[in-house]
């Protein structure tokens, strides 16, 4: 058996891919930098759309996650695995990217220009009247119901393009001591992506402040043609284009990587489907029946649920400081430009010498750490502002600061720390333990896992959610239960860290010595 060659320190460190590989990691990094952008603009716009918007709030995000995008993730996942036994995974990664492209292209000539004449408001109006304040969320999400499917659209693609389809592909076509060299470097792509969302977000956002001039010759006779009457219009529907570019850009890329680069893939795509069809129903039991989906699952439930409930709480303290939609939409696209930052550099010099260096389960560890330190700050602060006015004015006092901006702050370093964190050493230890499974277990379990897992930890912490702030009144009524629900989280994520760890690296050998 010949010895693999060895990287010099410092190539180890900085570059682990050799000469040959480029032609294969180049245009995969490049797949990565542009999905994830999408990503990104997505997340920036459908927060300021349905938080922003006149009657609606913070609140809207768990009715939202609860009764419009847990249906949705498993209509997308049925579709999927329909679509797995017809198809190879090839065309299917065509049509699920045709199904978000047609859904923004309706989106931007239609329902947004004339949304006005859409509003369910006498529906809403009347809710209104007869369910109690802590129903406000579930009426904005009728009121609003386009900006609702834009939402869960925008999710979707979170779900879908990036967990099932482009994470689904990057595991096809990597084997495990390659992802430990690739995966980190990928995530340098797939966070530069955020330094850019973030940074456009903020340009596009200072066109709502007046601070840019759109002349004749700009979008805004495109605007004007489709019905805009704002300069916010007119940003939203640049992001739009970009959006929309982009995704045809993703097809082109997509089918040059499978014809020039991995043909051999597509042919074992075909053979696959040939012999296993697929359910949805078998992809579930194939999760419940080994404990090592089972772990993967809890870890993906797990991280979700803290992410969704973190979140929630923290927009409600932004939109609370910056209420009007530029400035909302300004801060959110700054705190993307920072999550991006942050990613990229841990990417480029932490993730994978930490992988190749401590191993699978100390690096899964990281990611539930940073939660449990930063949510000290941001919930010390928190209560102080929320139920402790004494202690508020000792803050102003001392800080020179007050605790709503205090809340924020450390808000927004848990939300940069803990997404950075979860676009490098959490995606990469996640997607990796999928690789020693067999290709049935790999695509059964990713369809599942990813498709619906993540969005049911959403689903289920804004259940919860939702329940706490109809007998609270507000989401900040029930950050105390929350956060006693959070730690029981934290421990069922950090003991499946420690199981999954230890099979993970026994599979991983066994296959290394056999090879």
């Amino acid at each position: 058996m010949t010895a693999e060659p060895q990287f010099g320190k410092v190539r180890s460190f900085l570059w682990p891919i050799w000469g040959h590989e480029l032609r294969k990691f180049i245009p995969m990094f490049i797949l990565f930098f542009l999905v994830f952008l999408n990503y990104h603009l997505l997340r920036i716009t459908k927060d300021s759309l349905i938080i922003t918007a006149s009657q609606a709030g913070a609140e809207a995000i768990p009715f939202l996650k609860v009764w419009a995008m847990l249906p949705t993730a498993i209509i997308f996942v049925f579709l999927f695995t329909r679509l797995s036994n017809k198809f190879n995974r090839e065309n299917i990664f065509y049509i699920m990217t045709s199904i978000f492209i047609s859904f923004f292209l309706l989106f931007t000539f239609y329902f947004y220009p004339y949304r006005d004449t859409m509003y369910l408001n006498k529906t809403a109006d009347f809710l209104q009247s007869i369910l109690p304040q802590g129903f406000r969320g579930f009426v904005a999400i009728i009121r609003y119901w386009m900006f609702s499917l834009f939402y869960v659209m925008a999710e979707s693609w979170s779900n879908i393009m990036v967990s099932v389809m482009l994470w689904g592909f990057a595991n096809d076509v990597t084997s495990v001591k390659e992802a430990k060299r690739f995966y980190a470097l990928f995530g340098i792509g797939l966070n530069a992506s955020g330094i850019l969302a973030g940074w456009l977000g903020a340009y596009l956002a200072s066109t709502m402040q007046g601070s840019i001039n759109i002349t004749k010759y700009t979008i805004s006779s495109i605007a004007t043609f489709l019905g805009c009457k704002t300069t916010w219009d007119e940003s939203f529907l640049s992001f739009m284009a970009i959006i929309i570019i982009i995704g045809f850009i993703v097809l082109a890329l997509h089918r040059y990587l499978y014809s020039y680069i991995f043909p051999e893939h597509r042919l074992k795509a075909n053979t696959w489907n040939e012999k296993k069809k697929m359910s949805l129903t078998d992809s579930f039991k194939c999760i419940i029946q080994d404990k090592y989906l089972m772990c993967i699952a809890l870890i993906v439930l797990s991280y979700h649920i803290i992410i969704n409930f973190t979140e929630v709480l923290w927009k409600a303290q932004i939109y609370e400081r910056y209420p009007n939609p530029a400035a909302y939409t300004t801060y959110f696209s700054n705190v993307t430009l920072c999550v991006g930052i942050i990613a990229t550099i841990g990417s480029f010099l932490i993730t994978g010498n930490i992988i190749r260096r401590l191993g699978w389960k100390f690096t899964a560890y990281i990611t539930p750490i940073i939660f449990i330190i930063t949510s000290i700050g941001f919930f010390y602060f928190l209560f102080a502002k929320q139920y402790f006015p004494s202690m508020s004015n000792v803050i102003i006092t001392t800080l020179g600061m007050t605790p709503l901006t205090l809340t924020v702050f450390f808000g927004s370093l848990q939300n940069c720390l803990g997404r950075s964190a979860k676009y490098t050493v959490y995606d990469a230890t996640q997607q990796m333990a999928f690789i020693p499974l067999s290709i049935e277990d790999r695509v059964r379990g990713k369809a599942a896992i990813d498709g619906v897992g993540s969005r049911l930890g959403k689903s289920a912490s804004s259940l919860i959610m939702q329940f706490l702030i109809v007998t609270c009144a507000s989401a900040i009524g029930s950050s105390p239960y929350i956060l006693m629900i959070m730690a029981v989280i934290l421990v069922v994520w950090m003991t499946s860290i420690k199981f999954l760890g230890k099979r993970f690296t026994a599979i991983t050998e066994n296959t290394s010595s056999t090879a």
